[in-house]
C-alpha cells in the first residue's frame, strides 16, 4: 500500500512540476526594495550641517501625509523646525538634535482620533507613530540619516512653539546628510522564533 501512495505522490509533484504550479517554491524571492532600505536604515546621531533641499522635505511630508489612520481621520500633524532660531528653540526642549539641519515633530490631537469602543482606547499617538515611521523611511529611501527622538519636555516645546497649540508632542525626527555610519547595536535583533509565533 505503501509504494502505492509513493507512486500517487510522484505523479502528483511531476504534474505540479510540468504545468509550473510549485513555481513559487523553487524561485528564490528576491528581497524588495521596502526589506533593503528597512534593513540598511539606523538610528543617526550626527549629521552634517548640509541643509535639506525643498525637495527633500516636500518627498518626506508627501510621505507622512499619506500615511494610514484609524478609520481616516487624521489627527496628526508635522512641523518642520529647520531655521537657526527655531532649531536654537527646540534644544531647549531636548538634548537630541544631534546637530541635524532639520527635525520633524509629530503631533496628534486626542480630540480627533478614532476611539476603540472595547475599553476606550485612543489611537491618537498610534496614528502619529505610523507617520513618524513613514518620515523615517522615506528619508532613509532618500539617502538622508534620521533618528526617533522620543526623549524631550513635551510641555516646553508647547510653549516655545505656539504654533503647535491644541496637540499632544510625540515624536522628533532629527534628519539630514549622515556624518557617521550605523552603530554596534544596529544589528542586534531577536531571532525569528524569539520575535514571532504562528498560531
Amino acid at each position: 500500500m505503501s509504494k502505492f501512495w509513493d507512486k500517487i505522490s510522484d505523479i502528483t509533484h511531476l504534474h505540479k512540476r510540468a504545468n509550473f504550479s510549485d513555481l513559487p517554491d523553487r524561485l528564490p524571492v528576491k528581497e524588495s526594495t521596502f526589506m533593503t532600505i528597512a534593513k540598511e536604515r539606523y538610528s543617526c546621531r550626527k549629521f552634517k550641517d548640509t541643509p535639506l533641499t525643498e525637495a527633500q522635505i516636500n518627498h518626506i511630508l508627501e510621505a507622512a501625509r499619506i500615511a494610514p489612520s484609524a478609520c481616516n481621520f487624521q489627527p496628526v500633524h508635522v512641523w518642520v523646525v529647520k531655521s537657526p532660531e527655531a532649531l536654537e528653540k527646540l534644544k531647549g526642549a531636548t538634548d537630541y538634535t544631534y546637530g541635524a539641519p532639520a527635525v520633524f515633530v509629530v503631533g496628534c490631537k486626542a480630540d480627533k482620533a478614532w476611539v476603540r469602543k472595547y475599553d476606550g482606547k485612543n489611537g491618537a499617538e498610534i496614528d502619529a507613530a505610523i507617520v513618524g515611521t513613514h518620515i523615517m523611511l522615506e528619508a532613509s529611501a532618500l539617502g538622508l540619516g534620521n533618528v526617533w527622538v522620543g526623549s524631550f519636555d513635551p510641555a516646553k516645546i508647547k510653549a516655545d512653539f505656539p504654533e503647535m497649540e491644541g496637540y499632544e508632542p510625540v515624536c522628533l525626527f532629527p534628519v539630514g546628510v549622515p556624518a557617521t555610519e550605523a552603530g554596534p547595536n544596529h544589528a542586534k535583533r531577536q531571532s525569528k522564533e524569539e520575535f514571532s509565533s504562528e498560531l
